[in-house]
C-alpha cells in the first residue's frame, strides 16, 4: 500500500501566510491594544501573540520526539502520551503562567523575528524530511490541546502550529485581526 502524498508546498505556504499574517498584526496593533483582555482566556493581546509564537517553537521540539517516538513500538509511545494527559492540569497552569512570562522577553519588538527565525528552522528540517519520515507518527496527549489527536504523524505535526495559530487569531481584541 502506497502512502498519501504530503503537499510540502501546502505545509510551506501555510508558514508564509502565518508570517505575513503576524507582521500585519504587529505593524498595525494600537499602542492601547496590547494590554487589553483576549475573548475567551486570561491573557492579554501581547501575550496571546506570543503564545501564537510559542506553537511554532513547541513544534521543533515534538519533531524530536516523533522522530525517536515513531521508531519504537506504539504501546512506548501510548504510555508516554497517557502519562502526559495524566498531568493536564499542572501542564495548562504552566502552559498560561509561561507564555504570561514569556511575552515579557519575547515582547511585542522581539517576538516577530523569533517567529521568522522559527518559521525558516521549520522550513529548512520540512525540506530534509523523507516521505517515509513524514509518515512516521506517534501517540499525542488529546487533554493537552484541541489540535493534538490520538496518533498524529510528523506530517500533520507540521500542520499543527497553523491551526493552532489560526485558532487563537480568532481570540485576539486587536482592531487589525477583524
Amino acid at each position: 500500500m502506497t502512502e498519501p502524498h504530503i503537499d510540502r508546498e501546502a505545509l510551506v505556504a501555510d508558514f508564509e501566510r502565518v508570517r505575513e499574517d503576524f507582521h500585519h498584526l504587529l505593524a498595525n496593533t494600537g499602542e492601547d491594544e496590547w494590554t487589553a483582555p483576549t475573548r475567551g482566556t486570561r491573557w492579554t493581546n501581547e501575550q496571546l501573540l506570543f503564545h501564537m509564537v510559542f506553537g511554532y517553537m513547541v513544534v521543533r521540539r515534538l519533531l524530536i520526539l516523533v522522530r525517536v517516538f515513531g521508531r519504537l513500538p506504539g504501546p512506548v509511545s501510548r504510555g508516554f502520551a497517557n502519562s502526559l494527559d495524566f498531568a493536564a492540569g499542572p501542564f495548562h497552569v504552566i502552559n498560561y503562567h509561561g507564555s504570561c512570562q514569556a511575552a515579557r522577553v519575547f515582547d511585542r519588538h522581539r517576538m516577530g523575528a523569533e517567529l521568522d527565525r522559527v518559521l525558516d528552522a521549520l522550513r529548512r528540517s520540512l525540506a530534509r524530511e523523507t516521505d517515509a519520515g513524514l509518515h512516521r507518527g506517534m501517540h499525542y496527549p488529546t487533554r493537552w490541546d484541541p489540535y493534538f489527536h490520538d496518533y498524529m504523524t510528523l506530517a500533520q505535526i507540521y500542520r499543527y502550529p497553523g491551526r493552532h495559530y489560526d485558532h487563537h487569531r480568532r481570540q485576539l481584541t486587536l482592531a487589525a485581526a477583524t
